[in-house]
């Protein structure tokens, strides 16, 4: 642990071990059941809800819509319900589902879930209304066979196969290192995956039931670093499409390969795949990819579809009204291949669309509301699943019809909090008067007349969106006695291209003001007492470090963690995906566009801080390279700001528990000692 200026003597930097996968950055809190009193600006303030389902929760707040002074304090208790603890936060709370996997003929679902008889994958048959919920296999990951009647799986790093008719699991690879993407050959005699084996990330074909040795199919398709995309075999099996780099460092080509000779091609050259798997039509004539043009902004949750002629062709987006989001999503062809279907992320909402694929007017097929993942298709995509969060409800699986109609819920496995409630979707307006999306979580102290410390919350990924899944960070926070407001800020996805293209080289400039608007607002409410915090993880660091050098007025204590303060002079430590998305969002390497590094760099503006800093970081951080940190350590003992800062042998996402529970703890007691507690005269 290190402690600047006003704070105890250096001592060792804080240790504490391995843990989970990055910060919540893009789970957050629904929009619905909001109540506003009619007399009054601000928004009212109700009790923090006990988490006893959706059904309840949604019914009582209709109930305290609908009467003034009605409060979802009502909702009875719910004896099972959880605390709303870091350690029951970060630990893995029992219950809850991570993916959902649909059979190619839509008759059962392999859900990957912590559920009553222990984690792993369960399947549900859909056909038979008095089906239960059984666990299948210990293992993640399932794909189905192509005949419906088997699973290849993750289990110990490597790919395993088990089938419905009650045999035991059986080993497909044993020595092929960072197995992952696995996917079935239309025979189903085949396995094609990628594994990091040959010092790249490169496909390889294994036998479907194990035997003989692994083929190495593609030579240096991909950094090792890049996990982003799978392969794709062609309806007939002679051919796979895949997301390579080797024409160029910076490019992400969709290339084919022959499956008996090896041989390559390079099939695109003025678009870039962007995090997605490419998709056959069921003929074989085209392949659907998620992308942008090269030279266009790093869209992600916004992106295009192309349709592409396997032969060769024009590089044309699919002509319709809105966009797919490719961040960890698919385009899926309907049985006759008349149709696609994708998904699409909205002021932090997601839903499933549908566009005839010679383009044209594109409808929404699914009205949930909420945060979608894991979303699967039946082989004619007649049925999906999928996983669904909300506010107040965690992970579950559901299903829906492409025919329409209402979704179906399978499980009800999610952990059950004590004390969250939906936060209030908001608007505030900027320093430029564009208005930005923001949500307000309340303490319960606010009821009572207190005044209440501030919270500004800064998302990750930059052009990402704060979402409107679970996300109990901020239910925490705002439980401990601050008030929370999680933004949208400019220059994230969500709210269209043009507010998109207002963080295109202009990182960490214009939308580092939009925090310091959000300390306005919040000090402008009646509950909050002027002293306002700001915090974020990765993307999220570096907006709350630029937003303390921009606007150093606006805030009375900083926490940022695993950020980039010089884009600049860490460049060259970053892996390929940080790499790729720095020269994007800055036009250009750093010697070909100073001007525009200068504008987003931090480190050479942190004389300008007066606000007390906690800065945390991991030590094996490559996303947003540890360097930072040392960096802008350096500037804050040099400028003789008050800070403390503390360092875990951790990546850039902590994978330890333990470590994400300690960061959290100091988040919140950094805060508590420099903005204070809620008390009854506001002083």
């Amino acid at each position: 642990m290190v402690h600047g200026r006003g704070g105890p003597a250096r001592g060792a930097r804080c240790r504490a071990g391995w843990f989970a996968s990055g910060v919540r950055r893009r789970a957050g809190p629904a929009a619905f059941g909001i109540c506003r009193d009619n007399g009054s600006s601000a928004p009212s303030v109700r009790r923090r809800a006990r988490s006893t389902g959706l059904g309840a929760v949604v019914a009582a707040l209709l109930a305290g819509c609908a009467a003034p002074g009605g409060s979802d304090s009502d909702v009875p208790d719910d004896p099972s319900a959880l605390a709303l603890t870091l350690e029951n936060i970060y630990r893995g709370a029992p219950g809850g589902v991570s993916g959902a996997e649909i059979s190619p003929d839509g008759a059962i679902v392999a859900i990957t879930a912590d559920g009553p008889d222990g984690r792993g994958i369960y399947r549900l048959d859909l056909s038979d209304p008095a089906a239960t919920l059984d666990l299948w296999v210990e293992g993640s990951g399932p794909v189905w066979s192509p005949d419906s009647r088997t699973i290849a799986f993750r289990r110990d790093g490597q790919v395993w196969r088990v089938g419905l008719d009650g045999a035991e699991p059986s080993q497909v690879t044993r020595d092929l290192e960072g197995a992952r993407g696995w996917t079935w050959s239309p025979d189903g005699e085949t396995i094609a995956l990628y594994s990091t084996r040959s010092g790249s990330q490169d496909i390889w074909l294994v036998a479907a039931d194990g035997s003989g040795e692994p083929r190495q199919l593609t030579e240096s398709s991909m950094t090792a670093d890049e996990v982003r995309f799978e392969p794709a075999w062609s309806p007939d099996g002679s051919t796979i499409a895949y997301v390579a780099n080797k024409a160029d460092y910076w490019s992400d080509d969709v290339w084919l390969v022959d499956v008996a000779t090896g041989r390559e091609r390079r099939l695109t050259r003025t678009l870039r795949a962007i995090s997605t798997t490419p998709a056959w039509s069921p003929d074989g004539s085209r392949i659907a990819l998620l992308g942008t043009k090269k030279g266009e902004y790093w869209y992600l949750d916004i992106a295009d579809i192309y349709l592409l002629d396997p032969a060769g062709g024009p590089e044309v987006p699919l002509d319709m009204e809105v966009y797919a989001t490719a961040y960890r999503f698919e385009p899926f062809w309907s049985g006759d291949g008349s149709r696609l279907y994708f998904t699409y992320q909205e002021r932090g909402e997601h839903h499933m669309w549908s566009v005839p694929t010679e383009g044209g007017v594109a409808t929404r097929v699914t009205n949930t509301g909420g945060v979608m993942r894991g979303v699967s298709a039946s082989s004619d995509a007649s049925r999906f699943a999928f996983v669904r969060s909300s506010a107040t409800e965690g992970g579950e699986a559901w299903v829906v019809d492409a025919a329409g109609g209402p979704p179906r819920r399978l499980t009800e496995l999610a952990p059950r909090w004590s004390s969250i409630v939906s936060p209030i979707e908001v608007s505030y307006r900027s320093f430029d008067g564009l208005y930005v999306q923001g949500f307000l979580y309340l303490p319960d102290e606010i009821e009572a007349g207190a005044s209440c410390p501030a919270l500004v919350q800064v998302h990750g990924g930059g052009t990402n969106s704060y979402l409107a899944g679970q996300n109990l960070t901020e239910q925490y926070l705002a439980s401990k006695g601050f008030v929370v407001l999680a933004i949208n800020y400019r220059g994230g996805s969500g709210f269209g291209r043009g507010f998109q293209d207002l963080g295109d080289e202009d990182w960490l400039n214009g939308m580092a003001y939009d925090p310091g608007a959000a300390a306005d607002y919040l000090r402008a409410l009646p509950y909050v007492n002027g002293r306002v915090g700001i915090y974020g993880y990765s993307y999220g660091g570096m907006q709350s470090m630029a937003a303390i050098t921009r606007t150093p007025d606006k805030f009375a204590a900083a926490a940022p963690m695993a950020g980039i303060y010089s884009q600049r002079q860490t460049f060259e430590h970053q892996d390929r995906l940080g790499r790729v998305f720095t020269v994007d969002g800055h036009g250009g390497l750093p010697e070909e566009r100073p001007d525009i590094y200068e504008k987003s760099e931090t480190v050479a503006r942190i004389s300008n801080i007066t606000a007390p800093v906690l800065i945390q970081h991991g030590e094996r951080d490559v996303r947003a390279p540890f360097l930072n940190f040392e960096l802008a350590v350096a500037e804050l003992e040099r400028h003789g700001i008050e800070y403390e800062a503390h360092t875990y042998p951790e990546g850039h996402g902590f994978r330890d528990p333990q470590n994400r529970i300690d960061l959290y703890r100091r988040v919140e007691e950094w805060f508590t000692r420099h903005l204070g507690r809620c008390t009854d005269d506001g002083a």
